[in-house]
């Protein structure tokens, strides 16, 4: 048996069958449909349920963990007798790491034996979900916590985050956009095309017509991102709201120009982040040499 434990949270995006498969325990957070309390369970099943939902107009609102949820997760796992290495989404993106860390340094201090190290990955969703799946794949090969942990550090910022959106309106309910930006952007059909930059920020890259436009600049950004390194092996996450053609466009576009590519793999996108961008977003995570705006 491993000597520590490597667990994240349900927006690391990823699949609740590889989760379980890979013994990787997780915090969920809870939302709300039409004010009806839920707990984001990482099923498939659910997420294709909920944006089915919000197409017909279901409303979603997240809702932070609180300080003594991580306390609690967190305790389950130290009494393991392992060490745990705990991956979440950005700092600058959760408004609940700031819970996580007080959490974490209250609990040290009842285990002080064990060792609780929380990354501030820089990633969010899929981004996420790829760090830990590399980071499993090096404690499953028997790779010591440390080595784990510096292999991480050293390569969180080569995570590419490419992203559309369908609605400017969830974007506009998030913040992101004004009032007036997102009707304008609307009546013109402006697409835009968002990054997460090494600051592990939620950034606008390029504003386009048409989803087919935005879709061809995120294919021609992983593209040109790829040409700089050796795709043999390498493997992509793909995450859909409710578009999967979309998906499977960018994975074939990646199949023709890469053959020897490795695994690509389309899954449902997250609840949390999908309540803030609605149906109809597409992401794009991979391994590259650094994260570019284009």
């Amino acid at each position: 048996m491993s000597d520590y434990i490597i667990a994240t949270s349900s927006t690391a995006d990823l699949p609740r069958t590889w989760l379980d498969a890979h013994g990787v325990p997780f915090i969920s957070y809870s939302f709300t449909i039409n004010d009806q309390p839920a707990v984001d369970d990482c099923r498939e099943e659910s997420r294709r349920a909920i944006y089915a939902g919000m197409r017909k107009g279901d409303l979603l609102k997240t809702s932070q963990i609180n300080e003594f949820a991580y306390y609690d997760f967190f305790e389950g796992l130290l009494k393991t007798g392992q060490d745990v290495l705990f991956l979440d989404m950005s700092e600058k993106m959760s408004v609940s790491f700031e819970n996580c860390r007080r959490a974490a340094e209250k609990i040290r201090a009842e285990f002080p034996e064990r060792q609780l190290i929380v990354m501030d990955t820089r990633c969010i969703s899929g981004g996420l979900g790829l760090l830990v799946q590399h980071c499993v794949a090096l404690r499953e090969s028997g790779k010591s916590l440390a080595e784990v942990v510096a292999w991480g550090e050293e390569n969180k910022l080569k995570i590419a985050h490419r992203f559309t959106v369908d609605d400017l309106n969830y974007l506009k309910r998030g913040g992101r956009v004004s009032n007036a930006a997102a009707l304008v952007g609307s009546m013109l059909s402006i697409k835009p095309v968002l990054y997460v930059p090494d600051e592990g920020t939620l950034n606008v890259a390029k504003k386009v017509r048409g989803r087919k436009g935005a879709l061809k600049t995120i294919l021609d950004g992983v593209l040109h991102d790829l040409s700089a390194v050796d795709c043999t092996g390498r493997d992509m996450l793909i995450l859909n709201a409710d578009c999967l053609a979309d998906a499977e466009y960018i994975r074939d576009g990646v199949r023709e120009a890469h053959p020897e590519f490795g695994e690509i793999s389309i899954s449902s996108l997250g609840v949390v982040i999908g309540a803030h961008c609605g149906p109809g977003l597409l992401a794009i995570f991979y391994l590259c040499n650094s994260r570019q705006p284009e």
